[in-house]
């Protein structure tokens, strides 16, 4: 639901815009969480949102805390609050060799956003 890289690289969207669009995925994240039709919920560089303060740590917290037990809901992004790494059941952490965006290479919706 994001609009690609908040600040970075010529993204045209002001911050204002890039925070709306979060807490409207964040409502749906909720949504979602609370319908039961789910076994598995990926909130995709949530952890990034928390730390460009596009959503706010109680937001995610409460996620975190209405999940039901049978629901895996996965976090992604770098820089995890410490809040959040410990309601973690399962923390990894990925290692980034070379990335596209290092030669200038656009991001793509659906890959990277």
């Amino acid at each position: 639901m994001g609009k690609g890289f908040c600040g970075i690289q010529g993204n045209p969207y002001p911050y204002k815009e890039h925070r709306a669009n979060a807490q409207d995925a964040l409502k749906l994240a909720r949504e979602h969480i609370l319908s039961g039709r789910f076994d598995v919920l990926i909130l995709d560089e949530i952890k990034n949102s928390l730390k460009l303060r596009l959503v706010d740590l109680p937001q995610v917290l409460e996620l975190i805390n209405i999940r039901p037990p049978l629901l895996h809901l996965v976090l992604t992004g770098r820089d995890a609050h410490p809040d959040v790494i410990e309601r973690a059941h399962t923390l990894t952490e990925t290692r980034e060799i070379k990335h596209a965006y290092q030669k200038g290479i656009e991001p793509q919706k659906g890959i990277d956003y």
